[in-house]
């Protein structure tokens, strides 16, 4: 797999006791939207964009109506008593051998700059849309769910019951940190499993876990504000398309002859 990796900092410094939090498009797009707000909210540094060959073959017209390539982002949040590298992005590999490659290409980047505990944060796709969704845990080893239990009494880790695979890089960023001796733990949150569905109310439920496990005191009131503007705007978008599909087919009947001029403009 060939990575062409971009440095945005001459020289990343010297951290304290780091932890990577990982994001990436999933079920739900639930980590990907937390760590997206968390960037625009906290304002951490970039210091790496990564594309690859093994990203889909296409390409985003962005704001400026020119051609960006898809790529994974990493930024560096320096807090009060210790540093986050945190990490989000438009894509995940394709194919099984270059989701490996790319984890451990992450997990080098990493622990080179002395990160030893790492978060991932995903979907867990459920058939309909959960009013009260559930966050689970898991990790690669008790000694770190036994760190963060006592910041995360709503979250069940007992996920065995609920999933039996996880997939993608939230999943193989784990296994493969145990690998090297690093800690690693998972939260996952219930989601509509429907690819169109974009999961912002449970994003916040993990977005609620890293506040209270690290003090972040970003202002998720703010995000529920965004949350009711984004289904306003669904709402009226759904409407928009309903009333659009009623002219239809009022057309399509009357054009028919199934409907007289006397008819008024009702579908039952």
């Amino acid at each position: 797999m060939k990575l062409i990796v971009k440095k945005y900092a001459k020289k990343i410094p010297k951290l304290r006791n780091p932890v990577f939090i990982e994001g990436l498009p999933g079920i739900g797009n639930v980590g990907k939207i937390a760590i997206d707000y968390m960037v625009e909210e906290l304002k951490p540094k970039q210091i790496y964009k990564i594309n690859s060959y093994s990203f889909p073959h296409s390409v985003f017209i962005n704001d400026n109506n020119l051609i960006d390539l898809p790529s994974v982002d990493m930024y560096l949040l320096r807090q009060k008593d210790r540093d986050f590298l945190l990490m989000c992005g438009d894509v995940q590999p394709l194919d099984e051998s270059s989701n490996y490659e790319f984890c451990d290409k992450i997990l080098d980047m990493i622990t080179e700059v002395g990160c030893k505990e790492v978060i991932t944060l995903g979907g867990i796709g459920l058939p309909g849309e959960p009013k009260n969704p559930i966050v689970f845990g898991t990790a690669n080893n008790k000694k770190i769910i036994k760190k963060y239990k006592k910041y995360t009494s709503k979250v069940s880790y007992n996920i065995g019951d609920n999933v039996g695979t996880i997939v993608g890089a939230s999943g193989l960023l784990l296994g493969l940190a145990s690998l090297r001796n690093i800690d690693g733990i998972a939260f996952f949150v219930e989601t509509f499993g429907n690819p169109y569905h974009v999961g912002l109310r449970e994003a916040k439920h993990l977005l609620d876990i890293l506040n209270k496990m690290f003090g972040f005191n970003f202002d998720l009131n703010k995000f529920e504000e965004d949350i009711k503007k984004t289904e306003k705007a669904e709402l009226a978008e759904e409407e928009k398309e309903r009333e659009e599909m009623e002219k239809s087919l009022f057309k399509k009947l009357k054009k028919s002859g199934m409907m007289d001029k006397g008819d008024t403009n009702y579908i039952g």
